[in-house]
């Protein structure tokens, strides 16, 4: 009977090593794995808009003012006294003249496009940024993503080609100072509204701004 008993106990003892064993598996197996590479997430470009004096302008058809979120593909539109930067974070900053219409579309890859319908615009472009400022005719300018810059380009309604003329700003800013002629935004701004869109164009294209008479 003893050794019947002790040939019991060791059975038992099998089986229970063995249950043991088998939720140890299942236990470990349920765990999350420390060798698991953890996921990159992009940095998501969000768009702010800043308006002169807290003026509403229109985006997409809406009214929109100073703190707007910009989405890509936004229409923008700006009235005779109205003007406005859009703050793109680590991409650069695009300032819009009074009387001008434009979609501005961007991406965490670093590209931002300006297509403008009509008006001024400067958009200035951090390094390894893709910037491009374009009319439905095409490419306007380009900046060069190794170094960043200015790209400067006024449209007006009726004419036959965009004026371009991206080096005078950016020799003025060098090469990506933020806003018209390395003023920074908000001096850009009051330019822009104080002026308007008609009397930025002698102004931007001007082959030496800091000695031309006004």
């Amino acid at each position: 009977m003893n050794q019947k008993h002790a040939v019991g106990s060791k059975v038992i003892a099998a089986l229970l090593l063995l249950a043991i064993v088998q939720i140890s598996l299942q236990v470990g197996l349920a765990e999350p794995s420390n060798t698991t590479n953890p996921v990159v997430v992009p940095q998501q470009v969000v768009a702010r808009l800043t308006t002169r004096n807290n003026q509403p302008i229109t985006v997409n058809g809406l009214s929109a003012n100073t703190g707007a979120s910009i989405l890509t593909g936004a229409t923008i539109e700006t009235g005779a006294d109205q003007s406005a930067t859009v703050n793109l974070g680590p991409l650069g900053t695009l300032d819009i003249a009074p009387n001008t219409k434009l979609v501005l579309t961007y991406d965490d890859q670093g590209n931002v496009k300006a297509v403008l319908v009509y008006g001024c615009a400067v958009l200035t472009a951090k390094k390894k940024t893709n910037g491009e400022i374009a009319t439905e005719q095409g490419t306007a300018a380009k900046n060069n993503p190794a170094a960043g810059g200015v790209l400067n380009v006024c449209f007006p309604q009726g004419a036959a080609a965009p004026t371009v003329n991206p080096g005078a700003v950016a020799a003025s800013t060098g090469g990506g100072g933020g806003g018209l002629f390395g003023l920074g935004t908000a001096a850009t701004i009051a330019i822009f509204g104080g002026i308007g869109a008609a009397a930025l164009t002698p102004l931007f294209f001007q082959s030496n701004p800091s000695g031309s008479n006004p």
